[in-house]
């Protein structure tokens, strides 16, 4: 996916005319774009297809250089390009899905009948109650250890320690409850100020303030809860599948060939098109390490993938489209100041190699041997060096 890409271009060898000294074509061919571009082992390959599944990408393959034959010049029409130096980047599309990061399953750990719910798009924030059972409230915390045992305090505060004490106390002391000197030296322990700090928190709710929490009347998740989907109902069991959430940061996700995991990484630049064909920024912020393979579909395709997730930039572009199919240019590659040139000006030399037919200032043509670099798709740009080649000389081109 990254790295040089040369492009195919063929053309019959240029003679000179000996009694002019400038060069004459014999027979120049110009190919449009339909022609095939080539990538070196080391970029990584074009893309060939993409399918729900995930991003498939093509081998590389070879270029046959084209000897001439003979024959008269076709007249084909030309114009001149002013080389120039410019930031040129690889780009590679692939298919995204617009949502939010995170899916997080609820269970109901109290016995009893569940006596509200929230509505799916709704979101819950940190000590915000999730649902209720019997009318008791069951209260959102911030926390990644999830709750497996009633919180209380014992004979002395190192008599009940952990994680998910730990959590406790940062999250009543980030809802104001607690001061944060009272807890700065024993986080994971329950300690006097953990129980006031409960207390303080059931007196908000308007429940008894016992300074207890008993398994099942708080929930902790590492973020605020986006509800996506109701397990339970009203009036059904408070036990088992509640319901699902994901937080409420923005992401893109991809299903990326296992095989060019290796050709992205976190922190790579991308470009979103969102469905409405507007474009927003975003970054890589992680590439998965384990390969799944997609249930068959129909289509045949089984190719591993892996997941890569894409942060927007500017959330806000985004809007609230969930589940929304969008494209990802994903930047795998950049050079600055570099010397550009239309792919189309490249001419596959008979004897092997790049070159472009330069115009001097008195109007005499000549061959410049140049080596391609980055290939730039949307731009139609490649990056090229050459000893004899320098910013502001004049190419021939096609002529649009």
């Amino acid at each position: 996916m990254t790295g040089v890409r040369q492009p195919s271009v063929t053309s019959d060898p240029v003679v000179l005319d000996e009694s002019m000294g400038v060069p004459r074509r014999r027979s120049r061919r110009w190919l449009g774009w339909a022609v095939l571009v080539v990538v070196l082992i080391s970029a990584g390959g074009y893309v060939e297809r993409t399918n729900p599944g995930g991003v498939s990408f093509g081998h590389p393959l070879g270029v046959p250089r084209h000897r001439s034959s003979g024959g008269s010049d076709n007249g084909a029409a030309t114009s001149l390009y002013t080389v120039s130096r410019r930031t040129l980047s690889v780009t590679t599309p692939v298919n995204g899905t617009l949502g939010y990061a995170g899916s997080y399953p609820v269970l109901g750990a109290l016995h009893g009948t569940i006596t509200w719910l929230p509505a799916a798009g709704q979101v819950i924030s940190q000590g915000q109650v999730l649902y209720r059972v019997d009318g008791y409230p069951v209260v959102l915390l911030y926390g990644s250890t999830p709750v497996y045992r009633t919180l209380a305090e014992g004979a002395t505060a190192a008599d009940v320690t952990g994680q998910d004490l730990a959590e406790l106390n940062h999250d009543l002391v980030a809802l104001g409850y607690v001061d944060k000197s009272d807890v700065d030296s024993a986080w994971n322990e329950f300690g006097w100020a953990t129980k006031a700090g409960i207390q303080a928190l059931q007196e908000h709710l308007g429940v008894e303030q016992t300074g207890t929490l008993s398994l099942g009347q708080v929930v902790f998740l590492p973020t605020a809860a986006r509800v996506t989907s109701l397990s339970a109902q009203l009036g059904g069991p408070a036990g088992g599948p509640i319901m699902t959430a994901t937080s409420t940061t923005r992401q893109v996700s991809v299903n990326l060939d296992a095989d060019q995991q290796s050709q992205v990484k976190a922190g790579d630049q991308v470009t979103i098109t969102l469905p409405d064909n507007s474009t927003t920024p975003g970054v890589v912020s992680s590439v998965g390490t384990v390969a799944t393979t997609p249930a068959s579909n129909g289509s045949g395709n089984s190719t591993p993938t892996v997941a890569v997730h894409v942060k927007p930039s500017r959330p806000a572009d985004t809007g609230r489209l969930d589940q929304a199919p969008v494209q990802v240019a994903i930047t795998t590659a950049t050079v600055h100041n570099t010397l550009v040139v239309p792919v189309n000006a490249l001419l596959a030399l008979a004897d092997g190699g790049y070159a472009v037919e330069a115009v001097n200032g008195d109007g005499t043509h000549r061959l410049v041997p140049v080596t391609p670099g980055l290939f730039d798709d949307a731009a139609e740009l490649v990056q090229v060096t050459g000893a004899g080649l320098a910013a502001g000389q004049h190419v021939v081109v096609p002529a649009s």
